[in-house]
């Protein structure tokens, strides 16, 4: 440890020999040369010291900065752990097409030439301090770091994972939902450009059923008998994954959309349980992107609110919330976690709230006193 003049005053700086041979030289922070505790950021002999203790105990376990050269970049990280989660781990396509889209648009301008050593706490918190995007897409971009830099250390052996000590942008959910109501899901369904286009709007919003679910929806799976739709798979991003909560379930299936998907069975003479139900121009699956187009055109024709196709899902569930128990709507739409199932409650009807609220305030209301019976 040394301290320097300077022509703005006197600074404290550090210079150490790494086991490889290479010297390093870093320049603490300013002295604080006056009576008191230093304003944070500057050092004195003893604070100096400390820095320099710490240090060595970070050399002798290994995971000083700067002690591991990996000769990989950010960039190289980043596509180890995209292949690792999209082969090893076996993600959906549409989890690892919205990782790559984050990785492409956000992390590799910002990190991608770096080396992998290089990057550090202090890095990528200068980063997010300039990085303005939503609270999502910050929470998600760090998220998605500490992934990269986790394994990073099992396949470069980097000593320590940056990412561990940023902390993560807060995230606020205000709770509100915006939905349709069965008038305007009607509305809706009488504007769709096809007739396929009117079933699969009424089947999303009366069933909860996702947007891949309903693209990957077979004959089989629709039990006219039983009123019931049992969701086995997921479409997305070019493949067929298991529903999102990984697991089958059955989500109940009301006239209005048995008549309507029964309707598309008249489209030809002949159909096999294995085909779809909501079939593509090509008889495959249908595009995604194009149903997304198909749904803007069709509410604006119903001169309806420009809600996403996925509020046809939280439609059933609030209308849903209210009519069954909560246990029941996570089964029928296929939440992993009661928590997600539970935000639907505030949509409940409590008549008897507000009875019981009233019947409070009666109870503490008092007859006004009698001047002449108090005298």
């Amino acid at each position: 440890m040394f301290r320097v003049e300077r022509a703005r005053g006197p600074a404290w700086y550090a210079k150490y020999r790494l086991p490889d041979g290479r010297q390093v030289q870093k320049k603490l922070g300013p002295a604080w040369t006056e009576r008191g505790r230093p304003p944070a950021g500057y050092f004195t002999k003893r604070t100096a010291e400390d820095w320099l203790r710490r240090t060595l105990d970070e050399a002798r376990q290994g995971v000083l900065p700067g002690m591991v050269r990996t000769g990989a970049t950010f960039a190289d990280a980043a596509a180890e752990w995209l292949r690792y989660v999209e082969v090893d781990r076996r993600r959906k396509p549409s989890t690892v097409a919205g990782y790559k889209a984050i990785v492409r648009a956000q992390l590799l301008p910002a990190f991608g030439e770096l080396p992998l050593e290089s990057v550090t706490t202090s890095t990528i918190e200068r980063w997010l301090a300039g990085f303005d995007r939503s609270p999502s897409t910050r929470l998600k971009a760090v998220v998605l770091l500490h992934g990269i830099f986790q394994r990073a250390r099992k396949v470069w052996g980097l000593p320590t994972n940056p990412v561990a000590d940023v902390e993560k942008p807060p995230l606020s959910r205000s709770g509100d939902i915006d939905v349709f109501s069965p008038e305007e899901v009607w509305a809706l369904v009488r504007a769709a450009g096809t007739e396929q286009d009117a079933a699969l709007f009424l089947t999303a919003a009366f069933t909860g059923l996702r947007r891949g679910e309903l693209l990957a929806l077979r004959w089989r799976d629709v039990d006219f008998a039983g009123s019931v739709i049992r969701v086995r798979a997921s479409y997305g991003e070019g493949g067929l994954t298991t529903p999102k909560s990984g697991k089958v379930r059955s989500a109940p299936m009301v006239p209005d959309v048995a008549a309507a998907i029964a309707r598309l069975g008249t489209r030809q003479w002949w159909i096999s349980d294995d085909d779809l139900v909501f079939v593509g121009e090509s008889g495959g699956y249908l595009d995604g992107s194009a149903l997304r187009r198909r749904y803007d055109a069709a509410l604006k024709r119903a001169g309806l609110r420009r809600l996403r196709f996925h509020d046809l899902r939280h439609t059933f569930g609030t209308r849903m919330i209210g009519m069954a128990d909560i246990r029941r709507v996570q089964e029928w739409m296929g939440h992993a976690n009661i928590q997600t199932t539970m935000k639907y409650l505030h949509y409940v009807p409590r008549a008897e709230d507000a009875r019981l609220v009233a019947e409070a305030f009666r109870l503490l209301e008092a007859p006004a006193a009698n001047p002449a019976e108090s005298s």
